[in-house]
């Protein structure tokens, strides 16, 4: 027969368990915010010309990839005909990991790395899902005409 005793401290223990055992669950849910530096790359002004072929799609559907300038090139977003904002390919999460490149999601609602499963707001480059903490780099940029200048001064100190 059990005694009261015993099923006290029976009770006591497995309360003691499950609580380390929360407690080590929600401890591995916390972003890990020790991630390693964005890469940099020095590049010097790149100016396009909007209004060239190549350029069609950023034209009519508002946002492209290009393989240059940046550590895995950049998104180009317009944000008005006379705005657009620029944002390095390489991801915030784990940047020096050889996947780590956002693309645009089909819908071109917003960015996405398949590599980690982070996703990105298209209007600001913060993260919105996924393991990644950090916004992605933002280059400064100028518009004149028909000319967007891409400087590799961070628009957003990342």
């Amino acid at each position: 027969m059990i005694t009261m005793k015993r099923y006290s401290k029976f009770l006591s223990t497995l309360s003691l368990s499950a609580l380390v055992a929360i407690s080590l669950l929600l401890a591995s849910c916390q972003p890990d915010l020790s991630d390693d530096a964005i890469p940099m790359v020095p590049f010097s002004p790149v100016t396009i010309n909007i209004n060239l072929p190549e350029y069609q799609e950023l034209r009519t559907s508002g946002v492209m990839e290009m393989d240059e300038p940046g550590v895995r090139g950049v998104i180009v977003y317009r944000v008005s005909p006379t705005s657009y904002r620029v944002y390095e390919r390489n991801c915030s999460f784990q940047p020096n990991e050889a996947c780590a490149t956002v693309n645009i999601h089909s819908s071109k609602l917003y960015l996405t790395d398949p590599c980690c499963n982070s996703m990105f707001e298209l209007a600001t480059g913060n993260p919105t899902g996924g393991p990644a903490w950090r916004p992605l780099r933002q280059y400064e940029t100028s518009f004149t005409g028909s000319q967007l200048t891409i400087t590799e001064v961070s628009a957003n100190g990342i």
